[in-house]
């Protein structure tokens, strides 16, 4: 019994002992105005100012996007009266069938969906004033803050709020690119929504009974109204270069080259902004989700496609800088090598390879420069090539493409640039040849661009070698863009290899070169440009166009690029260049009215 007794009283013992040890840790662990007195009290008190989610503005100071009153009527689809609906809302029969079929996901099927419509000031003050006297039953008109479009273009720029795309997402989940859109095509709204919404203030004070404050229990945070977005984008410029693109597939991209900042940024096919949030376009998301051509896919930003002939200016200067052709080389036209599409005069200088986008004369160019055997390596030529193609993509890289740009755009795609080891890989051989690769001299291949690279890549060349950032953004609040926007990036190839481009450039759209019809010296503007007609294995060519203006001191650059649209000279410049027009001089000359006419009809397909 001694010996029970003996244990029991020692395992107690230690629990006396553990559970001590437990109550001094916490002591000594909580905070140190409670220990001393433990009848304070936490609290946490909100700093009393309303929060509001900040606008987004143009770079004109437009508001594009407000949270303001929205009326909503909501009504049951079942054995709805259109006629009444119709006469109510002052609205024709063909405004009520369209408006309905817009609301409806699926269609006629949906007999027991609820309806709701948005209604401007006017329409709601005529439901509450006539809606008792009509046949419609069980109408409920509610207002509601919500975020408001005041204008339709701009759709992959201004993007949607989350909390207001729930009906999206549930539309989206159904489809097999649901999760893809959900993640990437929030725009603005989604990448600043912190800085849009700002945040509480909170304070943290210790409180006694008597309610006098004894220092503070957390870090006090300070109140941050929801920050205004101020917009890189001209709208007035945006919605005109939507009417070039509308229903086409394709992007175009155009900025400021001296500072980054984007003047107009679009991804076709187009669809009005407030189509995601807004309650009454179920019909109009499910034909978006369910169309072939993806147009909410945000295709400036994540899909990167071979330039074609464009590259020919990335090429041409990593060329001169690396001493395999002289401005004043000369190729032949040397059918037997590649396809040349255009009938031109002898190449005998880059300024002429560049106005005819003469494909061999950037074959043998790039030629030059990747089987040029250095002395150390003589008795190699397989690891001569290796070597250079390295140093190839060293100096193409530098122009910020194989990587993302950091533009503020969610999920940007970075391009590709073939390294040696993807070839010895793909190839089979590390003893590939030149043949096998000349694809890349035009663009073509396995080379990659983004849109925003496109726009940035010929801004560099504008600039003579360097860049700021593509940028959507000019201000938050008053703070000015994000600091990345504001570092500036040099190439690794000198201004004076970029100055050997700009002849050739500008010889594109004169008398003979690919692009003359798209010259814009009847108005004084003197246009730099490249061409690009994309092979396309699987239907029609994409056209190509970069280029900048006015050319000796530019202030707008525009890439454009048209799936299956046939050649960069007939598709491309020409929406390019009436997009420079529109920026330069505010109005399109006479001469072309005929000319934007055309181009506004094959994007609507008229």
């Amino acid at each position: 019994m001694r010996t029970v007794f003996t244990i029991q009283g020692l395992l107690f013992f230690l629990l006396f002992v553990g559970l001590a040890a437990c109550s001094s840790s916490d002591q000594q662990t909580s905070d140190p105005a409670q220990a001393a007195d433990p009848t304070y009290t936490r609290q946490r008190i909100v700093v009393s100012d309303s929060l509001h989610r900040g606008r987004i503005l143009d770079r004109c100071d437009s508001v594009l996007v407000d949270t303001r009153p929205q009326f909503l009527l909501k009504l049951p689809r079942r054995l709805l009266d259109t006629l009444a609906l119709g006469q109510l809302l002052d609205w024709d029969s063909v405004t009520v069938r369209q408006r309905l079929a817009d609301a409806l996901p699926y269609g006629l099927a949906s007999t027991g969906y609820p309806i709701q419509f948005r209604l401007t000031a006017k329409e709601a003050a005529r439901v509450r004033r006539d809606s008792s006297a009509t046949k419609l039953q069980k109408l409920v008109l509610t207002q509601r803050r919500q975020r408001v479009y005041t204008t339709s273009a701009g759709a992959s720029v201004l993007g949607y709020l989350g909390a207001e795309a729930q009906a999206f997402y549930r539309q989206a989940k159904r489809t097999k690119r649901g999760r893809f859109y959900r993640l990437r095509s929030g725009g603005v709204e989604t990448y600043y929504n912190g800085l849009l919404t700002g945040h509480w203030g909170y304070l943290h004070p210790l409180v006694d009974e008597q309610g006098n404050q004894h220092g503070t229990w957390a870090k006090d945070t300070v109140f941050q109204q929801g920050q205004d977005l101020h917009l890189t984008i001209d709208a007035k410029l945006q919605a005109y270069a939507e009417k070039m693109l509308s229903g086409r597939k394709g992007y175009l991209v155009a900025l400021d080259p001296r500072t980054g900042e984007i003047l107009a940024y679009v991804s076709a096919p187009v669809y009005p902004a407030s189509t995601i949030t807004a309650p009454d376009q179920a019909g109009v998301r499910t034909q978006l989700l369910q169309d072939a051509d993806m147009p909410l896919l945000n295709r400036p930003a994540m899909l990167a496609n071979p330039p074609g002939s464009v590259f020919k200016l990335v090429n041409a200067a990593a060329a001169l800088q690396l001493g395999a052709i002289l401005p004043t080389t000369g190729f032949r036209c040397d059918q037997s090598l590649v396809r040349c599409v255009h009938h031109h005069p002898q190449a005998n200088s880059l300024t002429m390879g560049l106005k005819y986008s003469c494909n061999p004369y950037f074959y043998q160019a790039m030629q030059q420069l990747i089987n040029r055997v250095p002395d150390s390596l003589a008795q190699d030529s397989a690891a001569a090539r290796h070597v250079n193609l390295a140093l190839w993509r060293r100096y193409v890289r530098s122009f910020g493409l194989d990587s993302v740009l950091g533009a503020d755009v969610a999920r940007e795609a970075p391009g590709f640039l073939p390294t040696p080891a993807y070839y010895d890989k793909s190839r089979g051989t590390q003893k590939w040849t030149y043949r096998s690769i000349y694809s890349l001299s035009i663009g073509q291949g396995e080379i990659n661009l983004t849109g925003l690279q496109m726009a940035n890549m010929v801004a560099i060349v504008a600039n003579r070698g360097w860049y700021y950032p593509p940028h959507l953004v000019r201000s938050v609040g008053n703070s000015g863009p994000l600091p990345r926007f504001r570092e500036k990036h040099h190439t690794l190839i000198d201004s004076a290899n970029f100055a050997a481009l700009l002849p050739g450039m500008v010889a594109v759209l004169q008398r003979g070169g690919t692009a003359e019809a798209s010259s814009l010296a009847d108005v004084g503007i003197t246009v730099a440009g490249k061409t690009g007609t994309v092979q396309n294995d699987e239907g029609d060519d994409h056209a190509a166009f970069v280029g900048f203006a006015p050319a000796d001191n530019p202030k707008i650059a525009v890439a454009v690029y048209l799936e299956n649209a046939g050649f960069g000279a007939t598709a491309a410049a020409p929406c390019a260049v009436l997009v420079m027009e529109k920026y330069l001089r505010g109005s399109i000359a006479p001469k072309r009215k005929r000319w934007e006419r055309r181009m506004q009809s094959r994007a609507t397909g008229r």
